[in-house]
């Protein structure tokens, strides 16, 4: 297989794993839960997928044409906790989401090096994949964290639980 296409196809399954795994983390919780903060300066769930929701959008609409940092962008609103129910926080979440898959999806392998300029500073589009990549999973550990938080023994692990680690090594490694 051409690496340049494992490249994107990797890229693809990767971020639909973080999405998963965000979500799985967002199930668990009740509808007040989304909203609730650690301390006066952190982070709601809720605030998170606005977060990742905007930026997806910002980044992924139109990124081989215009800089990833649209003008119509409220970055720093989307760190205000807009009070929204599950529902429209899902819908903003698939939003966003849509956006990425959509302007990934059709990229080939020759499409690797073209611009996907971000604040006016030029990037490869494999340097576009590889920056949102590393920032949705920062804000994605984020979100799990603080549900786990709050459901304490109630948390329903999203990997192997401890100590079934040997369940998944493969026969003649262990």
């Amino acid at each position: 297989m051409d690496p340049r296409q494992n490249f994107l196809d990797e890229a693809l399954e990767s971020f639909r794993r973080q999405k998963a795994l965000a979500e799985g983390a967002i199930r668990q919780l009740d509808d007040g839960q989304l909203h609730w903060v650690p301390d006066e300066d952190g982070n709601s769930v809720a605030i998170l997928m606005q977060h990742l929701a905007g930026n997806m959008r910002s980044r992924w609409s139109n990124y081989l044409e215009s800089d990833g940092e649209k003008a119509g962008r409220d970055r720093d609103g989307e760190f205000i906790d807009q009070g929204l129910g599950r529902e429209a926080l899902m819908e903003l979440w698939e939003e966003g989401w849509r956006t990425l898959f959509e302007a990934l999806a059709p990229l080939g392998p020759e499409d690797l090096g073209r611009s996907a300029p971000i604040r006016g500073r030029a990037h490869t589009v494999v340097d576009a994949v590889l920056r949102q990549m590393s920032h949705y999973a920062y804000h994605i550990g984020q979100l799990v964290q603080l549900a786990r938080m709050q459901l304490g023994p109630r948390w329903e692990t999203l990997s192997i639980k401890r100590g079934e680690s040997g369940a998944y090594v493969p026969k003649g490694k262990q």
